[in-house]
């Protein structure tokens, strides 16, 4: 079996995940929000395997690299990291309906990258600026950082709704976690991938230097990078300097998430040192 046939039916594994965890919800059936648990781990384990197998496949081929460079790869790799925080935030906080908000969008990353024409899933020999040690390390780190930011996004609206609910309802808003416990939750998920894409930012400057002979250059990815990098600094110093929750931080976690999805995909359409990545 190859890498793209495995992750096309880790993308199906994805989306059924999300439709058991869905339907749980609606139906407030515990044993659809179990399945859908299973479901997820199944859909990550497919997931790094088809990670694994396309790194084998690209040494097969006497090319060998890691299966970060272009945009099919980084989507396969988005949804893992996506993946694997939510069962880890899952098994410790022991709230399954999170997977309602958390698992659609590994399920449309994946989609995205087995189904859009626009995507070429063909494994490429690196460009030279890519040839470097610090590819996984810059990669790795902002991705991880990236899916914690997307976990707090859909968490951010499981707080916008909860504020929604009224005195004694016992809709499907009833069934969510306390504001408080969300607001918490999304601080955390926010603190982990802002430390983890500031190493990402950190790292790619370091592979700026080596590549192009400067640390800084600013390229369209770098300079929404660092705005995105802004827009969280600003929410947490505005948590711990000035005791903002709630509604403020939601809102500000949801701007943050747009400028990631712009600093990923937006500004793959401009030129730019990055624009290799819209391949």
């Amino acid at each position: 079996m190859s890498s793209s046939l495995l992750l096309s039916w880790v993308t199906f594994v994805y989306g059924l995940a999300a439709c058991m965890y869905t339907a749980a919800w609606i139906f407030k059936k515990p044993g659809g929000a179990r399945l859908g648990w299973w479901l997820t781990v199944v859909a990550v384990l497919g997931n790094a395997g088809g990670f694994v197998l396309r790194w084998v496949e690209s040494y097969r081929l006497g090319i060998g690299h890691a299966p970060l460079s272009n945009m099919y790869e980084s989507l396969v790799f988005f949804a893992l990291t996506v993946g694997v925080i939510y069962l880890f935030v899952e098994n410790r906080y022991q709230r399954p309906i999170i997977g309602v908000f958390a698992t659609p969008m590994a399920f449309l990353a994946m989609a995205y990258a087995s189904l859009s024409p626009n995507i070429n899933d063909h494994i490429q020999p690196l460009v030279p600026a890519l040839k470097s040690n610090w590819l996984i390390a810059h990669v790795i780190t902002c991705f991880l950082g990236y899916a914690a930011f997307a976990i707090a996004f859909g968490i951010s609206l499981m707080y916008l709704l909860k504020q929604r609910e009224t005195t004694g309802s016992q809709g499907l808003l009833s069934h969510l976690p306390g504001v408080r416990m969300l607001d918490e939750l999304t601080h955390r998920m926010i603190l982990f991938g802002f430390l983890f894409l500031s190493v990402g930012i950190i790292t790619g400057s370091v592979w700026a230097n080596s590549a192009w002979g400067s640390y800084w250059s600013w390229d369209p990815k770098e300079t929404w990078s660092l705005i995105t990098w802004f827009v969280y600094a600003t929410l947490l110093h505005a948590r711990m300097m000035r005791g903002w929750h709630g509604k403020r931080i939601a809102y500000l976690s949801i701007a943050g998430f747009m400028a990631v999805m712009f600093t990923y995909f937006g500004v793959n359409y401009l030129p730019g040192l990055h624009s290799y990545g819209a391949s």
